[in-house]
């Protein structure tokens, strides 16, 4: 089997410039060997003609959003690119997939990774979320899939952030901190961003020193994050069975989950998931500078983190590591 097709999936709230963000970025990459699928509400898509100019192979889906009832739509998308894929000479190098304003991402890498088919030949490796500086403040408030965006994303692009003041740019920086503190964040004006927010670096995710935790009122109130590190060689069935055990309690409330572990391999495996969702998990070359040792970052709602620490006590006798708490702070 040949390597897997990488996926970017574009996500953000409605007007926060996914579009216009994404139109840019196709004109900096190699247009004829990148795909897009697009999905919008209504029969009368738009964002797909915006993006014709910059781009050949252009999907719509607009039978409603794919994270809901349209996953059929998607997987037979995808699969019909696969076909077209092993037809061309050179293939596709990438998939991007722009979502409606009203995603949650996680159901669509569910929807990928759950496919025995899928999984063979795609690779979901980065979730890009838009976040409209001006908005962001009512959106943390009022839109819970807001927060699961922000949530499961790999990076950040503030946009219109040209319309508010530094300080106002600063608190929405330290919510989204605040709320998955590995993310890495970049920041757009009319569109323009750097080409390397779909570069996935071989570090992430990067948290070596946590910001301090932002609480703010709505339905971001109860979302958290944990952290813990591990002081030696993991055993990777023990742990694999700790974290199956407990996603299959409380997935539907972990939001995300990303490490990186020391199984006693020459290098450390990159561990990436989404509620109940865990991405086969990837064998780094090499350690990531500045990372000496393994750990574990947790972003959860409406569960007590320190659950999970206390579970991974319970069982680090059977892991083969003290874990050992880098970041937590009581919600207020």
């Amino acid at each position: 089997m040949g390597q897997k097709i990488p996926i970017t999936i574009v996500t953000g709230c409605l007007g926060s410039g996914k579009t216009t963000v994404l139109n840019y970025l196709l004109q900096q990459i190699d247009n004829k060997r990148t795909a897009v699928i697009v999905n919008e509400f209504g029969k009368a898509g738009l964002d797909h003609h915006l993006l014709r100019e910059s781009q050949e192979k252009i999907s719509l889906i607009n039978s409603g959003c794919m994270c809901c009832n349209s996953r059929d739509d998607l997987e037979q998308e995808l699969k019909e690119l696969l076909f077209e894929h092993e037809q061309l000479e050179e293939g596709y190098e990438r998939i991007m997939i722009e979502t409606t304003g009203l995603a949650d991402p996680a159901p669509i890498v569910y929807t990928i990774l759950n496919n025995p088919m899928l999984q063979n030949h795609f690779d979901v490796e980065l979730v890009i979320t838009t976040v409209d500086t001006d908005n962001a403040q009512l959106q943390f408030e009022k839109s819970p899939e807001f927060v699961k965006q922000v949530s499961v994303s790999d990076h950040l692009i503030l946009t219109k952030s040209d319309l508010v003041t530094d300080d106002t740019k600063e608190m929405v920086m330290k919510q989204i901190k605040g709320i998955n503190p590995s993310a890495q964040i970049y920041t757009a004006l009319n569109g323009i961003v750097d080409p390397n927010v779909l570069q996935k670096s071989s570090a992430e995710p990067t948290v070596h020193s946590l910001p301090e935790r932002q609480y703010f009122k709505g339905v971001s109130s109860q979302v958290q994050s944990i952290s813990f590190s591990f002081s030696s060689v993991l055993d990777w069935t023990a742990f694999t069975l700790w974290l199956s055990l407990l996603l299959h309690t409380h997935g539907e409330n972990v939001l995300r989950v990303k490490g990186i572990l020391d199984v006693g391999e020459e290098a450390p495996t990159n561990l990436n998931g989404v509620q109940h969702i865990i991405h086969p998990p990837e064998h780094l070359d090499n350690w990531p500078e500045d990372v000496s040792q393994s750990f574990l970052v947790f972003i959860v709602r409406n569960l007590d983190p320190m659950a999970i620490l206390r579970s991974l006590e319970t069982f680090q006798r059977y892991i083969g590591s003290d874990v050992e708490l880098m970041e937590y702070q009581e919600s207020v």
